[in-house]
């Protein structure tokens, strides 16, 4: 580990060993690959037979790269040869921090220029967003990579607090006909992108299999091309209700995603609903035959009725269930109603105190559950799950 961990000159005894005694290039490899960024660096300068394991492609296949972890001037000469056997990429920064930023974006762009063969990019942002920044730095990075990445096959920017465009969909589409999985469904406050950009996007990559959106990014119109005949299958659709344009959107017609369903049997729909919406909104949005597997909800108004809304309609799909509420006995009676008909449950998790009775419906009817939140008393916060043994 001291080798591993320092650029001083290694004293392990695998380091100072003769080249048959070493370990052999393919198991220093998968130990490498499980370091972060800086200790690969270290590894390479302990002798030639690490050098070479740690610089071979099963090493990068798949990175992790927090930039914060990182010292300064990242894209060393030793980061930027390793570049282009970089297929899965998931990338961590702090928006918020000049250097974090900075290293990212430099990373982004240099990925765009020297990896054509990327299939994977996940973004995560760690902290607070700067008051009044776009991101505009990080999105053209983000641009770069859509337009040289034919390659591409995930691209996930749910936890990229910038607003997203259209302009930014129409690249991936164009840039990345190949794409099986695209999440845009993030936490801005903003719904940029708009139905038009998206039916664009759909027509250009048929392989789509897994899309994360805003309501107001979906349409009528993206539900009968996702159901049409010959569309590969559709397995997970994840929408997200949190901002103004959501709660004004047009409603989706429940023929529509019955349509949709039974074209694609296996589908699971995520939906999120956030305080932003409106109770009139919330009944325009569950409708009885959306395949819903997760749902979420932290409404400012009325929980009970979508509870029970669940109950009645999603016992045969529900697999998640999040509440963020008050609590209150119709809560706890509309919980104990949804534990008695979703048999098929695997998480419960409820943010505020419930009588123990919920308690033991959960556990008596879901004989499937792995996980709960359920508290009986009130505790410091954060809350943390229990699991089913």
């Amino acid at each position: 580990n001291t080798a591993v961990g320092s650029s001083r000159a290694p004293t392990s005894r695998w380091a100072m060993a003769e080249p048959g005694e070493q370990l052999p290039e393919e198991v220093l490899a998968l130990i490498f690959r499980h370091l972060p960024l800086r200790d690969r660096v270290a590894a390479a300068r302990v002798c030639r037979a690490w050098a070479a394991a740690a610089t071979c492609s099963a090493v990068w296949h798949d990175t992790n790269i927090s930039c914060d972890c990182e010292r300064e001037g990242m894209l060393s000469p030793y980061l930027s040869a390793c570049l282009d056997h970089v297929h899965n990429l998931r990338l961590e920064f702090e928006p918020s921090r000049e250097p974090s930023r900075r290293a990212a974006t430099e990373l982004l762009t240099a990925l765009a220029s020297r990896t054509p063969g990327l299939r994977g990019l996940r973004l995560e942002c760690r902290g607070e967003k700067p008051l009044f920044d776009a991101g505009r730095d990080v999105l053209d990075a983000v641009h770069a990579v859509c337009r040289a990445a034919r390659a591409l096959r995930h691209l996930d920017l749910r936890r990229l607090p910038f607003t997203l465009d259209d302009a930014l969909v129409l690249q991936a589409a164009r840039g990345c006909p190949g794409l099986r999985s695209l999440f845009l469904d993030n936490g801005t406050l903003v719904g940029s992108v708009g139905p038009g950009s998206v039916l664009e996007l759909l027509e250009a990559c048929p392989h789509l299999r897994a899309l994360g959106l805003h309501l107001a990014s979906l349409s009528r119109t993206a539900l009968e091309v996702l159901a049409a005949p010959g569309r590969a299958p559709v397995a997970l659709l994840a929408v997200r209700c949190a901002c103004p344009e959501d709660a004004r959107a047009p409603p989706l017609p429940d023929e529509g995603w019955a349509a949709l369903h039974r074209r694609h049997p296996e589908l699971a729909v995520e939906m999120e609903l956030e305080p932003a919406l409106p109770a009139e909104s919330v009944t325009r949005i569950l409708q009885p035959t959306v395949p819903v597997t997760v749902l979420r909800l932290s409404l400012s108004g009325d929980t009970v009725g979508p509870v029970r809304f669940a109950a009645q309609h999603y016992a045969a799909t529900l697999r998640v269930l999040e509440v963020r509420a008050a609590a209150s006995a119709e809560l706890d009676a509309a919980l104990e109603l949804l534990a008695a008909r979703c048999a098929g449950l695997r998480e419960v998790h409820c943010f505020c105190v419930v009588r123990p009775s919920v308690l033991h419906a959960f556990r008596a009817h879901c004989p499937r559950l792995r996980s709960y939140t359920l508290k009986l008393t009130r505790e410091a916060h954060p809350w943390r799950p229990t699991f089913v043994a």
